[in-house]
């Protein structure tokens, strides 16, 4: 199933924040002092959105490179290096979003940032970077350079306006009383409140709604799992756990349980399960020692581990499942159990 927030990407006008100050970047570009645009906000607010939604409306080719794909100023120079400086192969005017920013690395030794500084000061065609929180002292050389836009967690009406146009294209019947609902719940993250939406099809109703945890104050686990799965941000992925009210030892079930439905590349799923099965062993020390400082290592191998072991986002929409193996082991020790009665007759 595809997801709803693919099927139903925006167009120029859909974007509920001020697409202005982004449409004057890059139609003057030549005219600009700072040779990036640096958009950031919260999760789920369009970031991305708006800047396909501006290519297409402008009929400019889009060139999209992860950030946090690349870790060295070498790997930085060679990927992000030829897009900024080739021509379209199109014959297009271009345009180069940077996503995933705050996954790039900061360290000295690797040169990350002040490698795609110097990029984007000779760069030919306008910039575009998206970070979710760019005042990390290593952004310092990067913020010097750019204009600077925030895009802030979305009202509730325009949120409304949003998932209407979803419901409807769905031809689903709900209250508007549901989608308010949904709406508040979110907390100003668009793409969470879709991703809700289509976790209650193919029939929602206030009473579903209702088992939705409040997002700001206990994420639940399926919106978790989506930000490790559909993501490759080391950040965002990183502190999926710290909002979610779920042990880690529930937290690894679940990820056990639908990693592979999510990962389809052998490659992708052998990696994943390296480091989740290094998460088990930290684990297994805590256990055994009570080393609690491994507590740190479980977390990020879970998380950020798990997130980057794949080469690219799957697009597909998977209904994330709670893990059976607890059922199975209580079945399996009532099993046993009762041979044990029988044997002791």
């Amino acid at each position: 199933m595809q997801l709803l927030t693919d099927k139903y990407k925006p167009t120029l006008e859909h974007i509920p924040q001020d697409m202005k100050p982004v449409v004057e970047y890059v139609t003057s570009y030549t005219k600009q002092k700072k040779k990036s645009l640096l958009i950031y906000g919260p999760t789920g607010t369009g970031k991305t959105a708006a800047v396909y939604a501006l290519a297409e409306k402008l009929g400019v080719e889009l060139v999209e490179v992860n950030a946090s794909d690349f870790r060295s100023a070498d790997e930085i120079n060679a990927k992000i290096g030829n897009a900024l400086k080739q021509q379209s192969l199109f014959s297009k005017s271009k345009l180069i979003l940077i996503d995933e920013l705050d996954g790039i690395s900061g360290n000295e030794d690797r040169g990350g940032v002040s490698a795609l500084t110097d990029l984007i000061a000779n760069a030919k065609f306008p910039v575009i970077l998206i970070a979710n929180d760019p005042f990390e002292s290593k952004f310092n050389p990067l913020r010097t350079k750019s204009v600077l836009l925030e895009f802030p967690a979305i009202p509730v009406a325009a949120m409304v306006s949003a998932l209407k146009r979803i419901v409807e294209g769905e031809k689903i019947t709900v209250d508007d009383s549901f989608l308010k609902s949904l709406a508040r719940r979110s907390g100003g993250d668009l793409r969470g409140a879709i991703i809700d939406l289509q976790t209650l099809l193919p029939a929602p109703s206030m009473k579903d709604l209702d088992t939705l945890h409040e997002r700001q104050h206990a994420e639940s686990i399926r919106q978790v799992l989506v930000k490790i799965f559909k993501s490759t941000d080391e950040h965002l992925a990183r502190t999926a756990f710290d909002v979610v009210d779920e042990d880690l030892n529930e937290c690894m079930l679940w990820i056990d349980e639908n990693l592979p439905k999510e990962y389809k590349a052998p490659a992708d799923i052998a990696r994943a399960y390296n480091w989740l099965s290094k998460a088990d062993v930290f684990q297994g020390r805590i256990r055994r020692w009570q080393h609690w400082r491994f507590l740190v290592y479980v977390s990020a191998l879970m998380s950020a581990g798990v997130a980057l072991a794949k080469d690219k986002k799957s697009p597909d929409f998977v209904q994330y499942e709670r893990t059976q193996r607890i059922l199975k082991l209580w079945m399996a020790k009532q099993k046993y159990a009762r041979r044990t009665r029988v044997g002791e007759k």
